[in-house]
């Protein structure tokens, strides 16, 4: 009896092994591909170049990733170019963007409409990505703002009719390529975004900077805190950790929703988000010039502005107003006044209009810039009509807005649409976010 017994112990000793042997294996063949830090390959092509490859560099050897998105003041597409290389993580060697308007809510009362728009973008894609290639590269839209304003079921015929269209596409499109991006992933996606472009998710120095970016329908602000009590004194929901290139963030994120800068407008000129006025549709503002009227148009909604008259000086009287629709709707983040932090699009956009930076390449601004500049403007307007007539409203607010999320009036923040030739959104984040999670299915 003790030879078979033996012979049974030998064989359950092999079949443990084998089995182990079989785990680590088929464990090391599911790696996510972006595990190991990409490396970005800053481009020399013109931009109107952007469709030529490096010869010596076989077509095989890349993927793309195509990401829509759908804002409340345009739809824009991000066509990223990877470079695959045997045992290491894809390198992002190229974006092509474009970017055209109405947003999609524009089309809220008739989906279809928003076809023509969508299939421009696809062609712009279909022109980028080499044919072999279509089927196996994804495609996503993410909307912001603007669709999370509307009502549950007008934001769904949206996106369905989307789905349609990118299904006829020949890329690749699933279930899941079409949704509506929730804040706050927003803004964690833009700070991969500009943190990978800087090297501060893979470089030698791993130092990140924190990000702002203020769009049409909501603002957000990330960064990675480095005191322990911010951490323990912000709302839970503001705390959150992602793991990216084998490295554990924890971030302090938080959008803003109905505080973008044309939603914000809105309410400075006494109007209320998904609120149409009833019977006139006329807004009066003491942040616009006293002889002021024109009409504008808001979520599709045309209104008659008008300024009115102020008894005192006009930046102090839209100063009041500003204050009222921001009392108590942003936290200040304390640590953020100690931290490096980039700034986008409309921070951007005025800082340009008041010659504090370059168009094209950017540059940085002090909080007291857009104090001053907004000062400047509003008062300027009792003596003169200004050729932008909202100018004195959108500086006055990004001025305040600053600084209750906690930047004093010193602080420099650097400011900029592209670093390396690609454009500092959230959607190349997003894309290196999507792209691993078809990896690991």
């Amino acid at each position: 009896m003790r030879i078979p017994k033996l012979a049974s112990l030998f064989l359950l000793l092999a079949c443990l092994v084998a089995y182990a042997t079989y785990v680590k294996w088929h464990t090391d063949g599911m790696k996510p591909a972006l595990s190991k830090p990409p490396y970005h390959h800053s481009r020399t092509d013109s931009d109107d170049d952007h469709k030529r490859t490096s010869p010596d560099v076989s077509s095989d050897r890349f993927q793309y990733g195509i990401m829509f998105d759908a804002g409340s003041t345009g739809t824009r597409i991000h066509i990223f170019k990877f470079l695959i290389e045997e045992n290491e993580a894809p390198k992002l060697s190229h974006e092509t963007f474009k970017a055209i308007k109405p947003g999609l809510s524009a089309y809220v009362d008739d989906p279809d409409e928003c076809r023509d728009g969508i299939q421009e973008l696809l062609e712009v894609a279909k022109g980028t990505v080499p044919a072999p290639l279509w089927n196996s590269t994804p495609l996503v839209l993410k909307a912001t703002a603007g669709l999370r304003l509307l009502p549950g079921e007008k934001a769904t015929h949206l996106l369905n009719k989307v789905r349609e269209v990118f299904g006829e596409s020949p890329f690749l499109s699933r279930g899941d390529s079409v949704s509506i991006m929730d804040g706050t992933d927003e803004g964690i996606s833009a700070w991969i975004t500009i943190n990978f472009l800087i090297g501060g998710l893979h470089g030698a120095d791993r130092t990140t900077l924190g990000m702002l970016d203020l769009g049409g329908g909501s603002t957000q602000i990330t960064f990675s805190p480095q005191d322990e009590k911010t951490i323990q004194t912000s709302p839970f929901d503001y705390i959150t950790s992602i793991q990216m290139f084998n490295t554990t963030h924890t971030l302090y994120s938080h959008s803003y929703l109905g505080l973008g800068l044309m939603s914000a407008r809105f309410a400075i000129l006494g109007g209320v988000e998904g609120s149409p006025l009833e019977g006139s549709r006329e807004l009066v503002s003491p942040c616009l010039a006293p002889d002021f009227t024109d009409n504008w148009e808001h979520a599709e909604v045309e209104y008659t502005v008008k300024g009115q008259k102020a008894g005192e000086p006009i930046y102090e009287s839209c100063l009041k107003k500003v204050e009222k629709v921001l009392y108590r709707k942003v936290k200040k983040a304390e640590e953020a006044k100690d931290m490096n932090f980039y700034a986008f699009s409309y921070y951007y956009d005025r800082a340009v209009d008041i010659g504090a930076i370059d168009e094209k390449n950017g540059g940085a601004i002090k909080v007291n810039d857009y104090i001053e500049a907004a000062e400047k403007e509003c008062n300027s307007m009792e003596e003169a009509s200004p050729k932008q007539p909202f100018l004195c409203l959108d500086l006055t607010y990004i001025s305040l807005l600053l600084q209750e999320l906690g930047f004093p009036k010193d602080k420099v923040l650097k400011l900029a649409r592209k670093i390396n030739d690609v454009e500092t959104s959230w959607a190349l984040g997003a894309t290196f976010h999507y792209m691993e999670s078809l990896s690991r299915h």
